[in-house]
């Protein structure tokens, strides 16, 4: 089982992980349907609730010093992100995860937080489309792509925006266990996923 660490911030866009956490969550062995592949937890820089966006209070499972170590994280977006680019704890934990992460994951515009801690460079990625200039200030050296889904770099793997987090979860899915797995994991969603980015 892998852990899966999703970072939340004040103003957070509920849907960047709220969609992500739901996919990862009730994704369950083909072979059993009792063992979820996935150990999905938030973290976030204090023990508090978190308001997002639109004011839904969330409280973050561990903090950035006490959670465990992720094979998997994921930024997600909202407003937030413009104040989270600036908090050296938050760029910083992102940085110290990357390292030894299997993958790492933004949605919409949690790509400016992985821009500011030099994750792009050199790289290809998207946002969300009212981003792109903004991710351009913040991570010159990477190369932006409008009207993708989602981009695989390997390691990086950036959405667009809001539900696009959730294609791009299926996708992470069916690459780390195979498209049936991601299929049927949609299916128990009932959403409609667009297999191709």
């Amino acid at each position: 089982m892998r852990n899966l660490a999703i970072l939340l911030f004040d103003d957070v866009e509920i849907l960047d992980f709220a969609g992500p956490f739901e996919v990862f969550a009730i994704t369950r062995d083909l072979d059993d349907s009792e063992t979820p592949l996935f150990n999905v937890y938030t973290v976030a820089e204090e023990p508090r609730p978190i308001v997002t966006r639109n004011g839904l209070s969330i409280n973050p499972t561990y903090t950035l010093d006490e959670c465990p170590k992720p094979h998997i994280f994921l930024v997600p977006g909202g407003q937030g992100t413009r104040t989270a680019v600036d908090n050296p704890a938050v760029i910083g934990w992102i940085t110290g995860q990357a390292p030894d992460a299997e993958l790492v994951l933004s949605v919409c515009t949690g790509a400016l937080l992985l821009g500011k801690a030099g994750l792009l460079d050199g790289l290809d990625a998207t946002t969300h489309h009212s981003a792109f200039e903004e991710l351009a200030e913040v991570a010159p050296h990477t190369t932006l792509h409008r009207g993708r889904r989602y981009i695989d770099n390997g390691l990086l793997v950036t959405s667009a925006g809001i539900s696009a987090g959730i294609d791009m979860s299926l996708y992470i899915i069916a690459k780390l266990h195979g498209k049936e797995q991601a299929r049927q994991t949609a299916h128990d969603m009932e959403y409609n996923w667009q297999e191709n980015d």
